[in-house]
């Protein structure tokens, strides 16, 4: 999928809570900054393929101007490490399975979205998904902090 713009892969366990709201997070703020981005994310599992995200997640990305309610759970291929400049985990365990999944020829650079914040580098996202709503704010701080910093990082090339 060739292209001119950056490309982001958010990746997490399910693809229904956290990384489907890093999507929606850097979608927002790369059109508001008017900045051509493709962006995508995906689960290391599949147990969610095809499915939208969590209601939480949903109703929390709603409650900031976002809407995720379109995205549909997919499982990462190794196609990903050569379409997508940045492939982001959400925590170390996915971090570690995107390694391992990583073929020979994988251009895309590997991080943890924490990494692109500024005194949170080698931190995990939260997991909101056993908890209640409160924690589904704490990941939606934490992933639009954490995409934030990624833009900033595109923007300086």
């Amino acid at each position: 999928m060739p292209s001119d713009r950056a490309a982001v892969l958010f990746v997490c366990l399910g693809n229904i809570c956290r990384s489907p709201m890093a999507e929606g997070a850097l979608r927002h703020l790369a059109g508001e900054a008017g900045i051509a981005l493709r962006v995508d994310s995906a689960g290391t599992g599949d147990w969610h393929v095809g499915e939208p995200p969590d209601r939480r997640a949903q109703a929390t990305a709603r409650r900031h101007g976002v809407d995720i309610s379109g995205l549909r759970g997919r499982q990462v291929t190794a196609a990903d490490f050569r379409r997508f400049d940045h492939v982001v985990a959400l925590d170390h365990a996915n971090l570690g399975n995107l390694r391992a999944l990583r073929p020979a020829d994988g251009t895309a650079r590997l991080s943890l979205l924490l990494d692109h914040v500024a005194g949170r580098a080698g931190q995990a996202v939260a997991d909101p998904y056993y908890g209640g709503d409160a924690g589904f704010e704490t990941t939606w701080a934490e992933v639009t902090a954490g995409a934030a910093g990624l833009l900033d990082l595109i923007r300086r090339g």
